[in-house]
């Protein structure tokens, strides 16, 4: 009786309705708006490849450890730039194609996309440091 009366609350208070997409939300903070979620080919085509500003990719798993540190790390310093560059998030289990396409064979693997062309790129992790430096070379500034 107690278990279903703590569950009648909890139900309450839980806000209702479909659960929004991590990769389409549309957030209050930076970081949300210059980060997205790859979908599927189409999507890297016409959001990575044919997008008019900068793009960091960032090819991660969800069983990597060190992809789990660098992914919020580079969205905060990617969020930093005030929308003079994105970031496009590539899961390689979901886009193994994109993954054997750009020769990714470690992750997380970063590459630094301008014109649709791959202009540098790094593997392992980085500090705010070297990500802002990195980002800077990519941007101009």
């Amino acid at each position: 009786m107690a278990q279903r009366l703590a569950l009648r609350r909890l139900l309450s208070i839980t806000p209702r309705g479909p659960p929004a997409d991590p990769g389409r939300a549309f957030g209050t903070s930076a970081g949300r708006r210059s980060t997205f979620n790859v979908q599927d080919g189409s999507d890297f085509q016409d959001r990575v490849v044919n997008s008019p500003k900068p793009v960091v990719v960032d090819f991660h798993a969800q069983w990597c450890g060190p992809c789990k540190i660098l992914g919020p790390r580079l969205e905060k310093m990617v969020a930093k730039q005030e929308g003079k560059v994105v970031m496009a998030k590539v899961d390689i289990d979901d886009h193994t194609d994109l993954a054997i396409e750009y020769e990714v064979s470690a992750v997380p693997t970063v590459l630094a996309m301008k014109n649709g062309d791959v202009v540098d790129k790094f593997v392992g992790i980085k500090d705010e440091d070297q990500l802002e430096a990195f980002l800077k070379k990519l941007i101009g500034a």
